[in-house]
């Protein structure tokens, strides 16, 4: 589709791509479609592998991956047993996630790890500036672990983030889209790619790459459909 030529042709392993937007923009529906892509053989664009997912909001829905599934033309049973879905309650725990995700690598070929969404719970779990710098370090650790597991095995790391308003005068003022990805400095660094989704009309959705060290800045236009991700309607 769409978004696939302009990203060209995939999501880089060894790294980690954020995925960052609004409600409702698409970021869980991408990451169930890669779920499911991630599966296919490398000829078909995919990773012959399985995929690891790390659900902090609870919006893992194993259905959307067997419509996903069926568009591709696989077996529903099969897609849904390369999938291991893991739900987080806390920071400490989607931490604790990790280490078991790495004795998981060990043990069979996983392509993708998806972790939806990555700030959530940190969000919740450290309140005010009085706790921002503990929450950057407990970050900053986490994200550590992620990119050495990219690192490690080889696995295409997608993390998808939520936005928050910049209230700072003049920006807001000479930026007609005032939102920025949550976790300052430290999530900047740590995401090779950065992808921004936004609401286009309809079901269309318009995905802008904000930060990557070889893509240029463009924009594809996407849809959500019932059967994940596809290209645009007119």
């Amino acid at each position: 589709s769409g978004i696939n030529a302009e990203y060209w042709g995939g999501i880089e392993t060894g790294s980690i791509t954020e995925i960052f937007g609004e409600f409702r923009t698409g970021k869980t529906q991408l990451c169930h479609t890669l779920a499911v892509t991630c599966q296919l053989p490398t000829d078909m664009g995919g990773g012959e592998g399985k995929c690891l997912y790390v659900d902090t909001e609870g919006t893992f829905r194993p259905e959307r991956l067997l419509a996903v599934a069926e568009r591709y033309g696989l077996d529903g049973a099969a897609v849904l047993d390369n999938v291991a879905c893991a739900r987080a309650y806390n920071s400490d725990h989607q931490t604790q996630l990790l280490l078991q995700a790495s004795n998981m690598m060990t043990e069979s070929r996983y392509a993708l790890l998806v972790v939806d969404s990555a700030m959530a719970l940190y969000r919740t779990d450290f309140s005010g500036r009085g706790e921002l710098s503990a929450r950057q370090m407990h970050l900053a650790r986490f994200l550590r672990m992620l990119l050495r597991l990219a690192d490690e095995f080889g696995v295409a790391v997608v993390i998808t983030n939520q936005v928050v308003a910049q209230v700072d005068g003049a920006s807001a003022m000479f930026n007609a889209d005032p939102k920025k990805p949550v976790g300052g400095n430290i999530m900047a660094h740590a995401s090779t790619t950065r992808l921004y989704l936004r609401k286009g009309r309809g079901e269309n959705r318009i995905c802008k790459i904000y930060d990557s060290p070889c893509l240029p800045e463009s924009e594809a236009v996407f849809s959500i459909g019932n059967d994940g991700i596809g290209d645009s309607k007119d």
